[in-house]
């Protein structure tokens, strides 16, 4: 999970270092010389994306499992008030951005969030994801 500052713009990209043998270098090196791809950039997202695709049923299926929102979820400070109010705590699952709006007190998202796992990033003040630190699950 990315933690990301809340007043920091949320990147449309991250950064993704891999290492590749010189063959298999050599040969997307081809391929974007051939004019198949216009980088090397292009040739990794597409290949990303295909295997994503390829994947989609096992995605879409532990995602359902595991309980996971997709996209992008934003919690309110009026929502979680409701939910400390009837004394209950949510635990959050997201696949993509979780955020906690600016108003939220540490406080008041120690009393409704009871667990919290983001696959993407976080955004929340620095002082609600202090307090929710031992909350937050990473693996």
């Amino acid at each position: 999970m990315k933690l990301v500052d809340s007043k920091a713009k949320l990147p449309d990209t991250d950064k993704v270092t891999i290492n590749l043998g010189l063959v298999d270098l050599a040969q997307m090196d081809l391929l974007v010389e051939e004019g198949f791809y216009t980088n090397r950039t292009d040739f990794v997202r597409t290949a990303i994306r295909n295997q994503l695709q390829q994947h989609q049923d096992a995605i879409r299926q532990t995602v359902v499992r595991k309980r996971f929102v997709m996209g992008m979820q934003r919690y309110a400070r009026d929502e979680l008030e409701r939910v400390a109010a009837a004394g209950e705590q949510l635990e959050i699952h997201v696949l993509g951005l979780a955020t906690i709006d600016d108003d939220v007190s540490p406080e008041l998202a120690r009393r409704a969030i009871a667990s919290l796992r983001v696959l993407g990033a976080f955004l929340a003040p620095a002082a609600v994801k202090a307090a929710l630190a031992d909350r937050i699950h990473t693996s």
